[in-house]
């Protein structure tokens, strides 16, 4: 297929009816890998154990942002790809300010309520 055309369907491109469901069906394996890997984490005394834990969840979330970005380029979707990359644009820019800035608002807040 010749660039053009491809950027053409992308354009034009509709939505599956089912599209929904497959999303939200996608987020169980997620969901469930994030349990183990909080399970995991939770008896270990760690510095910035929380840090360790937003990109854990910000790492898998940006790998399900790629996949769905790559289902709408295979299935010539552009709401899929665009959906994608501004959900990957914004896990990147919540990790980018949980470990630069929000990470300390948040233990500031929540200083003695977890011991």
């Amino acid at each position: 297929m010749h660039v053009p055309d491809k950027i053409e369907h992308l354009i034009e491109s509709h939505r599956d009816e089912k599209e929904v469901g497959l999303w939200l069906f996608s987020l169980i394996p997620l969901g469930v890998a994030f349990i183990f890997f909080f399970i995991f984490l939770l008896p270990m005394d760690l510095p910035n154990k929380d840090i360790i834990l937003v990109t854990g969840a910000g790492a898998g979330a940006a790998g399900l942002q790629g996949y769905w970005i790559q289902r709408g380029w295979r299935r010539e979707e552009g709401l899929t790809i665009l959906l994608g990359l501004i959900g990957l644009i914004a896990v990147s820019v919540f990790v980018w300010a949980y470990i630069n800035f929000l990470g300390e608002i948040v233990r500031s807040i929540f200083k003695g309520w977890a011991a």
